[in-house]
Protein backbone atom coordinates (compact mmCIF):
# COMPACT_ATOMS: atom_id res chain seq x y z
CA UNK A 1 0.00 0.00 0.00
CA UNK A 2 2.46 2.42 1.16
CA UNK A 3 4.16 1.56 -2.59
CA UNK A 4 1.75 2.91 -3.92
CA UNK A 5 0.70 6.09 -1.82
CA UNK A 6 4.15 7.25 -2.35
CA UNK A 7 4.93 6.45 -6.39
CA UNK A 8 3.77 10.08 -7.04
CA UNK A 9 6.96 11.06 -5.52
CA UNK A 10 9.29 8.78 -7.00
CA UNK A 11 7.90 9.70 -10.55
CA UNK A 12 8.85 13.36 -9.59
CA UNK A 13 11.73 12.65 -8.15
CA UNK A 14 13.45 11.09 -11.28
CA UNK A 15 12.26 14.00 -13.06
CA UNK A 16 15.20 15.56 -11.61
CA UNK A 17 17.65 13.45 -13.07
CA UNK A 18 16.08 14.21 -16.59
CA UNK A 19 18.25 15.61 -19.12
CA UNK A 20 17.69 19.41 -19.18
CA UNK A 21 17.64 21.24 -22.39
CA UNK A 22 19.23 25.10 -22.86
CA UNK A 23 16.83 27.45 -21.54
CA UNK A 24 17.52 31.08 -21.76
CA UNK A 25 14.56 32.18 -19.49
CA UNK A 26 14.82 29.49 -16.79
CA UNK A 27 16.30 31.65 -14.20
CA UNK A 28 13.60 34.26 -15.00
CA UNK A 29 10.80 31.73 -14.70
CA UNK A 30 12.16 30.50 -11.52
CA UNK A 31 11.35 34.20 -10.26
CA UNK A 32 8.48 33.96 -11.53
CA UNK A 33 7.20 30.74 -9.94
CA UNK A 34 8.00 32.85 -6.31
CA UNK A 35 5.50 34.86 -6.92
CA UNK A 36 1.84 34.00 -7.13
CA UNK A 37 0.50 36.91 -8.79
CA UNK A 38 2.79 37.10 -11.74
CA UNK A 39 1.76 36.86 -15.17
CA UNK A 40 2.66 33.12 -15.76
CA UNK A 41 -0.02 30.26 -16.08
CA UNK A 42 1.27 27.37 -13.92
CA UNK A 43 -0.04 24.05 -13.67
CA UNK A 44 1.21 22.48 -10.43
CA UNK A 45 0.73 18.88 -9.18
CA UNK A 46 1.73 19.02 -5.21
CA UNK A 47 2.38 15.89 -3.57
CA UNK A 48 2.44 15.49 0.31
CA UNK A 49 2.83 12.15 1.73
CA UNK A 50 2.76 12.43 5.61
CA UNK A 51 3.87 9.21 7.94
CA UNK A 52 3.31 8.58 11.50
CA UNK A 53 -0.10 10.22 11.80
CA UNK A 54 -1.57 9.67 15.34
CA UNK A 55 -1.67 6.67 17.68
CA UNK A 56 -2.47 4.05 14.77
CA UNK A 57 0.85 5.44 12.68
CA UNK A 58 -1.52 6.38 10.11
CA UNK A 59 -0.44 8.05 6.68
CA UNK A 60 -2.07 10.28 4.35
CA UNK A 61 -1.05 11.28 0.53
CA UNK A 62 -2.44 14.27 -0.54
CA UNK A 63 -2.05 15.65 -4.33
CA UNK A 64 -3.04 19.08 -4.59
CA UNK A 65 -4.28 19.98 -8.24
CA UNK A 66 -3.39 23.79 -8.22
CA UNK A 67 -3.65 25.41 -11.23
CA UNK A 68 -3.19 29.47 -11.31
CA UNK A 69 -4.21 31.50 -13.98
CA UNK A 70 -3.99 35.52 -15.00
CA UNK A 71 -6.49 37.42 -16.62
CA UNK A 72 -5.78 40.53 -17.67
CA UNK A 73 -8.49 42.90 -16.63
CA UNK A 74 -7.29 46.11 -17.74
CA UNK A 75 -4.25 48.26 -18.45
CA UNK A 76 -3.11 47.98 -14.92
CA UNK A 77 -4.69 44.95 -13.55
CA UNK A 78 -4.56 40.94 -13.64
CA UNK A 79 -6.84 39.10 -11.71
CA UNK A 80 -5.02 36.05 -11.05
CA UNK A 81 -7.30 32.83 -10.90
CA UNK A 82 -6.25 30.06 -7.99
CA UNK A 83 -7.61 26.68 -7.38
CA UNK A 84 -6.36 24.20 -4.89
CA UNK A 85 -8.39 20.69 -5.80
CA UNK A 86 -7.28 17.73 -3.17
CA UNK A 87 -7.31 14.44 -3.90
CA UNK A 88 -6.09 12.33 -0.75
CA UNK A 89 -5.74 8.56 -0.21
CA UNK A 90 -5.32 8.20 4.02
CA UNK A 91 -4.44 5.06 5.79
CA UNK A 92 -5.72 4.79 10.17
CA UNK A 93 -6.01 8.02 10.15
CA UNK A 94 -8.46 8.02 12.45
CA UNK A 95 -7.38 5.10 14.73
CA UNK A 96 -8.17 2.00 13.20
CA UNK A 97 -10.33 3.29 10.54
CA UNK A 98 -9.09 1.60 7.27
CA UNK A 99 -8.29 3.47 4.06
CA UNK A 100 -10.31 6.49 2.48
CA UNK A 101 -10.11 7.79 -1.17
CA UNK A 102 -11.47 10.04 -2.68
CA UNK A 103 -11.48 14.53 -3.49
CA UNK A 104 -11.02 16.84 -0.54
CA UNK A 105 -12.66 20.42 -0.34
CA UNK A 106 -11.53 22.80 -3.43
CA UNK A 107 -10.42 26.26 -2.48
CA UNK A 108 -11.14 28.80 -5.27
CA UNK A 109 -9.26 32.17 -4.80
CA UNK A 110 -9.26 35.08 -7.08
CA UNK A 111 -6.41 38.15 -6.21
CA UNK A 112 -6.91 41.41 -8.28
CA UNK A 113 -3.08 42.53 -8.46
CA UNK A 114 -1.88 45.83 -10.10
CA UNK A 115 0.81 44.29 -13.18
CA UNK A 116 3.52 47.13 -12.13
CA UNK A 117 4.88 46.86 -8.49
CA UNK A 118 4.48 50.09 -6.07
CA UNK A 119 7.36 52.71 -6.17
CA UNK A 120 8.87 50.43 -2.79
CA UNK A 121 8.63 47.37 -4.84
CA UNK A 122 5.89 45.83 -3.03
CA UNK A 123 3.80 43.15 -4.72
CA UNK A 124 0.34 42.94 -3.72
CA UNK A 125 -3.19 40.98 -4.80
CA UNK A 126 -6.68 40.70 -2.93
CA UNK A 127 -9.89 39.19 -3.05
CA UNK A 128 -12.45 36.44 -2.26
CA UNK A 129 -11.96 32.63 -1.51
CA UNK A 130 -14.17 30.33 -1.39
CA UNK A 131 -14.56 26.63 -0.06
CA UNK A 132 -16.10 24.26 -2.31
CA UNK A 133 -17.55 20.96 -0.77
CA UNK A 134 -16.58 18.48 -3.68
CA UNK A 135 -15.33 15.89 -1.25
CA UNK A 136 -16.16 12.77 -1.93
CA UNK A 137 -16.18 10.70 1.13
CA UNK A 138 -17.69 12.40 4.29
CA UNK A 139 -14.32 11.85 6.09
CA UNK A 140 -12.30 14.01 3.35
CA UNK A 141 -14.52 17.31 3.75
CA UNK A 142 -16.62 19.82 5.88
CA UNK A 143 -19.77 19.39 3.72
CA UNK A 144 -19.92 22.95 4.19
CA UNK A 145 -19.82 26.11 1.45
CA UNK A 146 -17.45 29.13 2.92
CA UNK A 147 -16.20 32.82 1.37
CA UNK A 148 -14.13 34.70 3.40
CA UNK A 149 -11.16 37.40 2.00
CA UNK A 150 -8.05 36.55 0.60
CA UNK A 151 -4.14 38.76 -0.18
CA UNK A 152 -0.93 38.60 -0.73
CA UNK A 153 2.34 40.48 -0.27
CA UNK A 154 5.68 40.09 -1.15
CA UNK A 155 8.63 42.19 -2.27
CA UNK A 156 11.67 40.71 -5.19
CA UNK A 157 15.21 42.13 -4.36
CA UNK A 158 17.60 40.76 -6.62
CA UNK A 159 17.19 36.83 -6.04
CA UNK A 160 15.48 37.46 -3.06
CA UNK A 161 11.97 36.65 -2.38
CA UNK A 162 9.89 37.15 0.92
CA UNK A 163 6.00 37.62 1.28
CA UNK A 164 3.30 36.05 2.60
CA UNK A 165 -0.44 34.91 1.78
CA UNK A 166 -3.15 35.19 3.99
CA UNK A 167 -7.06 34.21 4.11
CA UNK A 168 -9.93 33.46 6.08
CA UNK A 169 -12.86 31.56 5.45
CA UNK A 170 -16.39 31.25 6.86
CA UNK A 171 -19.20 28.70 6.33
CA UNK A 172 -22.48 30.03 5.04
CA UNK A 173 -24.19 26.60 3.96
CA UNK A 174 -24.24 23.17 3.86
CA UNK A 175 -24.83 19.94 5.85
CA UNK A 176 -26.23 21.21 9.27
CA UNK A 177 -25.05 17.97 10.98
CA UNK A 178 -21.46 18.89 10.40
CA UNK A 179 -19.51 21.73 12.56
CA UNK A 180 -19.47 25.42 11.46
CA UNK A 181 -16.35 26.57 9.43
CA UNK A 182 -13.86 29.84 10.76
CA UNK A 183 -10.96 28.95 9.04
CA UNK A 184 -7.85 31.23 8.87
CA UNK A 185 -5.06 30.44 6.89
CA UNK A 186 -1.48 32.17 7.12
CA UNK A 187 1.47 31.18 4.84
CA UNK A 188 4.90 33.28 4.89
CA UNK A 189 7.54 32.45 2.62
CA UNK A 190 10.82 32.92 1.60
CA UNK A 191 13.07 32.34 -1.40
CA UNK A 192 16.61 32.50 -3.12
CA UNK A 193 16.85 32.12 -6.84
CA UNK A 194 20.32 30.80 -8.06
CA UNK A 195 21.74 30.48 -11.39
CA UNK A 196 20.15 28.07 -14.22
CA UNK A 197 16.93 28.07 -12.94
CA UNK A 198 17.93 26.80 -9.22
CA UNK A 199 15.49 28.01 -5.80
CA UNK A 200 15.15 26.99 -2.86
CA UNK A 201 12.45 27.53 -0.87
CA UNK A 202 11.46 27.74 3.08
CA UNK A 203 7.55 28.36 4.00
CA UNK A 204 5.20 27.73 7.04
CA UNK A 205 1.98 26.41 6.26
CA UNK A 206 -0.84 27.40 9.26
CA UNK A 207 -4.42 26.49 8.86
CA UNK A 208 -6.03 28.04 12.48
CA UNK A 209 -9.67 26.02 13.22
CA UNK A 210 -11.38 28.72 15.43
CA UNK A 211 -14.59 26.39 15.93
CA UNK A 212 -12.03 23.99 17.76
CA UNK A 213 -8.62 25.91 18.71
CA UNK A 214 -7.15 23.38 16.45
CA UNK A 215 -3.47 24.52 15.14
CA UNK A 216 -2.39 23.20 11.68
CA UNK A 217 0.94 23.20 10.52
CA UNK A 218 3.89 22.49 8.49
CA UNK A 219 6.82 23.67 7.57
CA UNK A 220 7.90 23.04 4.26
CA UNK A 221 11.86 23.37 2.93
CA UNK A 222 11.94 22.61 -1.13
CA UNK A 223 14.41 23.06 -3.35
CA UNK A 224 13.45 23.24 -7.05
CA UNK A 225 14.74 23.70 -10.92
CA UNK A 226 13.04 24.83 -14.37
CA UNK A 227 13.54 22.29 -17.03
CA UNK A 228 12.42 21.55 -20.58
CA UNK A 229 10.93 18.51 -21.47
CA UNK A 230 10.99 18.53 -25.14
CA UNK A 231 9.28 21.86 -25.91
CA UNK A 232 7.65 21.95 -22.33
CA UNK A 233 8.82 24.16 -19.88
CA UNK A 234 8.33 22.65 -16.28
CA UNK A 235 9.33 22.49 -12.97
CA UNK A 236 10.51 20.11 -10.21
CA UNK A 237 10.71 20.07 -6.83
CA UNK A 238 11.26 17.85 -3.61
CA UNK A 239 11.55 18.46 0.16
CA UNK A 240 10.91 17.71 3.64
CA UNK A 241 7.62 18.77 5.82
CA UNK A 242 7.95 19.17 9.37
CA UNK A 243 4.59 19.29 11.28
CA UNK A 244 3.97 21.06 13.71
CA UNK A 245 0.51 22.44 16.09
CA UNK A 246 -2.21 20.48 18.14
CA UNK A 247 -4.23 19.81 14.87
CA UNK A 248 -1.03 17.89 13.19
CA UNK A 249 -0.47 14.47 14.56
CA UNK A 250 2.01 13.46 11.79
CA UNK A 251 6.09 12.60 12.25
CA UNK A 252 7.03 13.98 9.33
CA UNK A 253 6.70 14.23 5.63
CA UNK A 254 7.64 15.01 2.00
CA UNK A 255 6.79 17.27 -0.39
CA UNK A 256 7.54 16.91 -4.04
CA UNK A 257 5.84 18.91 -7.28
CA UNK A 258 5.69 19.11 -10.93
CA UNK A 259 4.80 22.09 -11.97
CA UNK A 260 3.70 22.49 -15.91
CA UNK A 261 4.64 26.45 -17.05
CA UNK A 262 3.48 28.35 -19.44
CA UNK A 263 4.71 31.86 -20.12
CA UNK A 264 2.29 34.81 -20.59
CA UNK A 265 2.75 38.81 -21.79
CA UNK A 266 3.00 40.80 -18.89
Amino acid sequence: MRKVKIAGLVVVAVLFSLPVFAQSDADELAKKLQNPVASLVSVPFQFNQDFGIGPSDGSRLTMNFQPVIPISISENWNLIGRVILPYITQTDVFGPSGTQSGLGDAVLSGFFSPKAPTKGGLVWGAGPALLVPTATDDALGTKKFGMGPTAVFLKQAGTLTIGTLVNHVWSVAGAEDRADVSSSFLQPFVARNFAGGYAIAVNSELTQNWKTDSTNGSLNIVGSKVVTLGKQMCQVALGPRIPYGNGNTSAWGVRAVFVLLFPTAG
